[in-house]
């Protein structure tokens, strides 16, 4: 059994990892240079990931290729964990940084 302060330090770093993702939101928003698609699909899928959780409703028809591929990247996601997705977008955002600013 854990005891309360066991309980808050395993809390800390999620509250951080919650505020570091926020942050990349905004960062991401900086960028002078728009993001390739493979990126784009990326960010989008990783983000949904950590907000939703694995991909629902059903897959868009073949004439909507953005909202396709949009869901797609998404759906290779399935079963990954919110803060894995959160921590691969935060990576992804700081190394779009480096390179786009």
């Amino acid at each position: 059994m854990r005891t309360p302060d066991k309980i808050k330090t395993l809390e800390k770093p999620v509250a951080d990892l919650k505020k570091d993702f926020a942050k990349a939101q905004e960062d991401v928003k900086t960028l002078t240079k728009k993001p390739s698609m493979d990126d784009f699909a990326f960010l989008y899928s990783h983000f949904k990931q950590a907000e939703k959780g694995d991909v629902s409703g059903s897959r868009p028809g073949m004439l909507d290729l953005m909202g396709r591929g949009k869901y797609d990247s998404w759906a290779k996601l399935k079963g990954m964990g919110a803060d894995a997705a959160m921590k691969a977008y935060i990576d992804k955002v700081a190394g779009l940084l480096k390179t786009h600013k």
